[in-house]
C-alpha cells in the first residue's frame, strides 16, 4: 500500500511540473514581444515642409499686372509669423519651376513641361429669369475674350446645372471652345470628350463620378482633384450665380465646402468668379466671394459692366509671381497665409491658408 501511494504522489508531482513547464513556456513567448517593445526605442518617420511655395498675382487699379517685383517688395506671414522669402520669380504663362518638374516625374509623365497657361471655364448654368440674361451676355463676352490667348495656352470647359458636365479637355482649338460657349452649354448635352495631349484633365477626372455630382461645391472639388497632379499654377474662370445655403442668419457654406477650398488651394488653382446675377447684391454671391478670396482669385459683378471685370481678368492671367519662403516656427496644422506689398501699390491675389 505504501509503495502504491508513493507511486501516485510521484505521478502527481511529475504532472504538476509538466503543466508548470508548459504554462511557463507560453508565458515567456507571450511576454517577450511586450518586453522588447518596452526596451527597444521606437522610430517614426516624420516629414516636415521647410520651404513653402506661394503663387501671387499682383494687379493695379487699372487691372494690369505690376511687374519687376523682387523679394524686398513682398512680406509674407504664415500663422501670424514672418516667413523669410528665399526667392521671387515671375512666371508668364506655364513655364514650370523645379518643383513642377519634380512633381511631373512623380506622376509618370516624362514629357517636357508645357508652355502657356492652363485655364478652365466653369459655367454654372441656370435658366432663371434673373440669371439667364447675365449668363448669355457673359458667354458672348467670353467668346471675344478667347482672342487674348495664344496658341501655347490650353483651355478646358466644364459646366454645372443638374450635375457636372465636361465639354472639353485642355485644348488650344479655340474654334471648338467658341462653339461650346455659343450653343453647347445652353442648348445641348456634351458629346463624349476626347482626351487631349498632355496636360490633360481626363486621366484624373472620373467621368462616372461627374454624373453623380449634384452640387457646385462637389463639382469644384472634383475639378481641383483633377488639376492637382498637373504642374504649375492654374486658373478657373467661374461664370455663375453662386452657392451656399441661405438661412435667416445668413449664408451657410455647405456640401463640405471647406474640403473644396483646401483642394483648390492644394491644386494651385485660383478661382476668378464672374457673377451673372441681375442684381447689385444677392445672398449667394457669398460663395463666389469666398472661393475666390481663399484661392487667390477675385470676385466681380457683371450686371452693369462686363468690360472692366474681363480687363482685370486679362491682367491677372498675364502672369504671376512664385514666392519660395521658409517655413516659420509654427506647429503642424492649418495656418493663415498673408501676402502684402511693402514698397509699391497694388492688389495681391494669393491663397489664404497653408496646411502642413
Amino acid at each position: 500500500v505504501k509503495q502504491a501511494l508513493y507511486q501516485d504522489n510521484m505521478m502527481s508531482f511529475r504532472r504538476g511540473n509538466l503543466w508548470r513547464l508548459v504554462f511557463g513556456t507560453y508565458a515567456v513567448l507571450w511576454l517577450t514581444p511586450l518586453l522588447q517593445a518596452q526596451q527597444l526605442p521606437r522610430f517614426t518617420e516624420q516629414v516636415q515642409v521647410t520651404r513653402i511655395l506661394i503663387d501671387a498675382r499682383v494687379i493695379n487699379d487699372a487691372g494690369t499686372p505690376v511687374l519687376d517685383l523682387g523679394s524686398d517688395d513682398f512680406e509674407v506671414k504664415i500663422g501670424g509669423k514672418l516667413a523669410p522669402i528665399e526667392s521671387v520669380s515671375w512666371v508668364s504663362g506655364h513655364i514650370g519651376t523645379p518643383e513642377d518638374a519634380l512633381k511631373r516625374s512623380s506622376v509618370n509623365d516624362p514629357g517636357p513641361l508645357p508652355q502657356g497657361r492652363l485655364i478652365v471655364f466653369f459655367i454654372q448654368k441656370d435658366m432663371e429669369q434673373g440669371r439667364i440674361r447675365g449668363l448669355v451676355r457673359l458667354l458672348v463676352e467670353l467668346r471675344k475674350f478667347l482672342d487674348t490667348f495664344t496658341a501655347n495656352d490650353r483651355i478646358a470647359v466644364l459646366s454645372f446645372d443638374t450635375h457636372l458636365k465636361v465639354w472639353s479637355d485642355f485644348t488650344n482649338n479655340f474654334d471648338h471652345i467658341r462653339a461650346v460657349l455659343k450653343d453647347g452649354v445652353l442648348f445641348h448635352s456634351p458629346e463624349p470628350v476626347q482626351q487631349g495631349t498632355s496636360p490633360s484633365l481626363l486621366p484624373h477626372l472620373d467621368l462616372a463620378r461627374t454624373q453623380r455630382t449634384y452640387s457646385v461645391e462637389k463639382s469644384l472639388y472634383l475639378l481641383g482633384e483633377a488639376l492637382e497632379p498637373l504642374p504649375g499654377s492654374k486658373a478657373i474662370v467661374l461664370v455663375g450665380h453662386g452657392f451656399g445655403f441661405l438661412t435667416r442668419h445668413g449664408v451657410l457654406m455647405v456640401n463640405r465646402y471647406d474640403d473644396t477650398s483646401k483642394m483648390l488651394q492644394a491644386a494651385r488653382a485660383s478661382v476668378f468668379s464672374l457673377d451673372i446675377t441681375d442684381a447689385d447684391f444677392h445672398a449667394l454671391e457669398v460663395g463666389l466671394q469666398n472661393v475666390s478670396d481663399e484661392t487667390g482669385g477675385f470676385f466681380a459683378r457683371t450686371n452693369v459692366f462686363t468690360a472692366r471685370p474681363l480687363k482685370r481678368l486679362e491682367g491677372a492671367l498675364t502672369g504671376h509671381y512664385v514666392l519660395l519662403v521658409e517655413r516659420p516656427p509654427i506647429s503642424p496644422g492649418e495656418h493663415r497665409v498673408q501676402v502684402k506689398l511693402t514698397r509699391v501699390k497694388g492688389t495681391v491675389l494669393a491663397r489664404t491658408s497653408f496646411v502642413g
